[in-house]
């Protein structure tokens, strides 16, 4: 899956991202229907993962 596809879960995907990065922040992990390439880019940031490795992280949360 190439687009992150994310639907009503996205408080249990951020709370499971808050654990694995504990610096990361709600404003950090703010998301708003299509808006992935941004909150991604955020992401990539905190995290210093490539949008291939989250997109594949998140959607195996």
């Amino acid at each position: 899956m190439d687009k992150l596809q994310i639907k009503g879960g996205w408080n249990e995907i951020k709370g499971k991202i808050k654990q694995a990065y504990g610096d990361l922040t709600d404003d950090d992990l703010k998301h708003e229907e299509g808006k992935d390439d941004e909150t991604l880019g955020k992401l990539q940031q905190k995290t210093g993962k490539t949008r291939e490795e989250l997109v594949k992280w998140i959607n195996s949360l």
